[in-house]
């Protein structure tokens, strides 16, 4: 007993190990879709708050990542066949966001352990969880791999290396572009402090895209009433080719 009180005083005579949180902002929580939405920008700062002096206990290193809804997708594989493309095996999904970007300090493989990543799910990759595949799809992670590709080409998978700037230890910020393509729903952005490859302190702020004006009249119709949705398109595309079709008929006289 008196060994574990001498353990127990000495223990509490040592300096507390430096705390380091994050305090953080964003340029906007709301974005509004609007019928002529093109896109915005996003711009996540923030400063890394201490009761003590930098620890030299290694490099900060600073991860930022923004995420949007996630859900399951069905990703289909195109086979030419007598001529023609035509869907021949498919894979589904089970969750995947419908935008994820991410910017660090430095290169991923440099700043963040696979440990961590796995633990953290902060790249790529790792956000996308396809737990099973049909028995005669031999090489399912190929259509994973195509999923990224595919929405890096639309610009809703990012990935920035050197992306997050960092000042002296304690200031940093990181810019996205947000696409025109965006989904509504709310989005997630967070902040991951690390030393020596490991995740010491993070935070995460909420983003709210929603869709308003004529946008939001369209897409409530079409979840809510699809036959008069359905309705209301073909007597649209009706009116604008008989228009079209008088347009072309005064021009001929």
């Amino acid at each position: 007993m008196r060994w574990l009180s001498a353990i127990f005083l000495l223990a509490c005579a040592l300096p507390a190990a430096a705390q380091e949180e994050v305090v953080s902002g964003l340029s906007q929580d709301r974005i509004s879709i609007t019928a002529n939405f093109e896109g915005s920008d996003l711009l996540v700062y923030g400063a890394v708050k201490r009761e003590e002096p930098i620890p030299d206990t290694g490099l900060l290193q600073v991860i930022i990542t923004v995420e949007g809804p996630s859900g399951p997708i069905i990703v289909r594989r195109k086979s030419r066949q007598f001529g023609i493309w035509v869907n021949t095996s498919s894979v589904e999904v089970d969750d995947a966001p419908s935008f994820y970007a991410v910017a660090a300090t430095a290169p991923l493989e440099y700043v963040l352990s696979q440990t961590e990543d796995l633990r953290h799910k902060i790249s790529v990759p790792q956000k996308i969880r396809s737990v099973g595949a049909p028995q005669d799809v031999m090489d399912s992670p190929a259509f994973t791999d195509a999923l990224i590709r595919i929405r890096q080409r639309e610009g809703l998978y990012a990935s920035a290396e050197s992306g997050t700037h960092l000042k002296e230890q304690t200031l940093f910020s990181a810019t996205f572009d947000l696409p025109a393509n965006l989904v509504e729903g709310n989005y997630t952005t967070r902040i991951y402090l690390l030393r020596n490859r490991e995740v010491i302190a993070q935070s995460q702020s909420a983003i709210y895209v929603r869709k308003v004006g004529i946008e939001r009249w369209l897409y409530t119709l079409a979840r809510d009433h699809p036959a008069l949705y359905g309705a209301l398109a073909l007597f649209l595309a009706g009116l604008a080719g008989w228009a079209a079709s008088e347009a072309f008929r005064a021009l001929r006289r």
